[in-house]
């Protein structure tokens, strides 16, 4: 136990000594935040400005209509001449103009309206909200000239009806979260890719000593090939906690990101993803030679298989077939863990997903356990 505690004195203040380990236990995991912050600064409730063309000039269906969609939550209405509708579009004043054409309130009655052209540049991404309040609204009114079959004064008495309804709805805004989650989980997915960088980068010490010889002179004592890595390894998820909860704490208190999940879950969950960094760390150590090819292996192994995972952007912009090779990678568990518990699933819900993880850490540790055992140079760490 004592050789123990010196080794692992010794793994903290050599890792402490190289300034690149304390780049990556704190200050990449700030950059992160930082990162997905701007990525989604704005990106939450914004309102789209619409110039609106009628054709269908002294009907009240139609202005009836154009007051709806002016009255709409995060929309900025206002009438324009068509001749102007292409140049503010095309400058930006204007996210989208809607054209009533001639003979709407006609088709209203008669149960077939002209469609409402819209004209944006910047696609369904604004188009859509708009476009599907007004669907929803025309369907209604012109459902009424079909029941009227077509008979004008019937119309007028069921639309008097409708608008004149006392029926009364009452909402309650709720607050939009999603942006908050959508940061939280970029955030850590730069965690993650961070701590694995940092495990390897630790892991590798172990290859450092062996190179400069002093593993060798380690040995030469009482201290054991087995006790020397497994220092290595306590050591490997000592700073990754700290890593985990320091990331944690500027996230909450100073970028004031909530993440929907209570931060000791966040912590536990993260410290387990740790066992599986370390772990993978160790795999890529044993099969090693020098720092270099450990350099080489970890990002050929890091950066496709997190990115594969959804750490860097969301998997849904992949195409559904690469998204199945996400189910193989233990990044994608952690981030799946996540995503449920913000969907507000409970810690019964997610033990196929710790299941999962300490899989992938038992699996990854038997390998580089073999890996050492098989080594039969004069250098093999077991």
């Amino acid at each position: 136990m004592k050789d123990m505690l010196w080794l692992i004195r010794k793994t903290i203040l050599t890792s402490l000594k190289d300034y690149k380990n304390l780049l990556l236990v704190i200050a990449l995991p700030i950059v992160g935040i930082l990162l997905s912050t701007l990525i989604y600064k704005g990106s939450g409730d914004t309102s789209v400005t619409l110039g609106i063309v009628n054709h269908d000039i002294e009907q009240k269906v139609t202005q009836d209509t154009i007051d709806f969609v002016a009255q709409l939550e995060h929309t900025e209405a206002s009438v324009i001449r068509e001749s102007e509708a292409d140049d503010l579009v095309v400058s930006g004043e204007l996210d989208a103009v809607l054209i009533f054409p001639e003979g709407f309130a006609k088709g209203v009655i008669q149960g077939t309206p002209e469609p409402v052209r819209i004209e944006s540049i910047k696609g369904a991404q604004v188009t859509g909200y708009v476009k599907s309040y007004l669907n929803a609204y025309v369907q209604n009114i012109s459902s009424m000239g079909v029941i009227a079959g077509g008979d004008a004064a019937a119309f007028n008495e069921l639309y008097s009806g409708y608008r004149s309804s006392t029926f009364q709805l009452s909402t309650t805004t709720v607050a939009d979260q999603s942006v908050n989650h959508d940061m939280t989980n970029r955030t850590i997915g730069y965690l993650v890719v961070f701590m694995l960088f940092s495990a390897v980068n630790l892991s590798a010490l172990t290859i450092r000593d062996r190179e400069n010889r002093t593993y060798y002179r380690l040995l030469s004592s009482p201290i054991t090939a087995r006790s020397y890595v497994f220092s290595n390894a306590i050591v490997n998820i000592v700073l990754m906690m700290i890593q985990i909860a320091a990331t944690l704490f500027v996230m909450t208190r100073f970028f004031h990101i909530e993440p929907g999940i209570p931060l000791w879950q966040m912590f536990l969950i993260l410290s387990l993803f740790a066992l599986v960094a370390v772990s993978l760390s160790q795999v890529i150590v044993a099969f090693s030679d020098s720092t270099m090819m450990a350099n080489g292996i970890q990002t050929m192994v890091i950066m496709p298989t997190s990115l594969l995972a959804g750490c860097v952007f969301p998997l849904t912009v992949m195409p559904e077939a690469i998204q199945r090779i996400a189910d193989f990678l233990p990044q994608y568990w952690l981030l799946d863990t996540f995503g449920k518990l913000q969907q507000g699933s409970s810690l019964t819900d997610i033990i196929l997903n710790v299941a999962i993880l300490l899989a992938f850490a038992l699996a990854l540790s038997l390998i580089a356990t073999y890996k050492f055992g098989r080594n039969r140079d004069t250098q093999s760490y077991v």
